[in-house]
């Protein structure tokens, strides 16, 4: 597929307007070998358009056989979960029932609505070699309207995603639309998606039919209004104005997101995000309860034999 982002005869230059609104420096944690970058929920925007979470996992290098990922079972309310590899893969359980293998480019969709669990695991064929993980996992947080639907899952491969390429840029879309070609994923409210990446000195000017837009480096770097970002950096642009980001000489690779913003706040605790503190009270009540065959969570079918428990706080 050609793309021609530029509505207006003459496109942005990076270095025209001041566009940035926030600039965003996820603080690194390391998880036991494993690094983890947070970039929403931060201090200084809990959201970018429905984008509610962001973390980038790794790159992490598992150089010995029986390394990996164990991710137990947990519950989530109020949000649609990605999660987006590079490198690595999981194998993905959740309540309804799916078990579902995802690779690089490909696309898992859970939708949680008011209620499901799910774990996530590196698999017993990719922990006996050594391996490696790269990611983003990111919450899409639903509409008041939506909060209360029953919970969903959807899987798509990487040829499934419309792929953009011209002029030094190439980008998948992952979720929504942009430039002119829309995801297959079911979505839910106006949003944007994309894994992008540019030739060094290559332009890219940022969609203008978005209320919220963000970027997130992941290699490389770029320049906004005459600064350089750098990888681990996250810009949030203002609304409205038009803007473009320019590729350094190294090129670069990013994660672009936005959207429509959701009416009213949204309150988060642990895993469960909701309009208001009285369903997560609610939900934090149902998995203390844990009647795991009755009640309002049930654990994935193959991984019943643990789960996180409730925080004390």
């Amino acid at each position: 597929m050609s793309w021609n982002p530029c509505i207006e005869p003459k496109c942005p230059s990076a270095d025209e307007i001041n566009s940035i609104e926030t600039l965003i420096v996820p603080r690194a944690r390391d998880l036991g070998g494993f690094e983890v970058r947070r970039a929403l929920p931060a201090a200084k925007r809990q959201m970018v358009g429905p984008f509610i979470f962001f973390d980038q996992m790794g790159p992490a290098e598992f150089v010995t056989g029986g390394g990996g990922i164990d991710v137990r079972p947990h519950p989530h309310i109020g949000i649609a979960t990605v999660t987006y590899l590079f490198k690595g893969e999981f194998q993905h359980r959740d309540s309804l029932g799916t078990e579902q293998m995802i690779y690089p480019g490909e696309v898992n969709w859970m939708i949680a609505g008011k209620g499901i669990t799910h774990s996530e695991r590196t698999s017993a064929q990719t922990r006996a070699n050594p391996h490696s993980l790269f990611g983003i996992q990111t919450w899409v947080a639903q509409p008041e309207s939506e909060e209360d639907g029953d919970p969903g899952f959807e899987h798509f491969g990487k040829e499934d995603l419309p792929l953009i390429e011209a002029e030094g840029k190439r980008l998948r879309l992952i979720l929504g639309s942009v430039y002119g070609e829309r995801a297959p994923v079911s979505v839910f409210s106006d949003m944007f998606y994309a894994d992008v990446h540019l030739d060094p000195g290559a332009m890219l000017p940022l969609p203008d039919d978005h209320e919220d837009r963000g970027v997130y480096v992941l290699d490389g770097t770029v320049v906004v209004s005459g600064d350089t970002f750098e990888a681990g950096q996250m810009m949030v642009f203002r609304p409205g104005e038009r803007a473009a980001l320019q590729a350094g000489e190294q090129g670069a690779r990013l994660m672009l997101l936005g959207g429509e913003t959701l009416k009213g706040p949204r309150y988060i605790w642990w895993n469960f995000v909701a309009s208001s503190q009285d369903k997560i009270e609610a939900a934090k009540q149902a998995w203390r309860d844990g009647d795991w065959q009755n009640g309002r969570f049930s654990l994935p079918p193959g991984d019943t034999d643990e789960f996180i428990s409730l925080p004390d706080n």
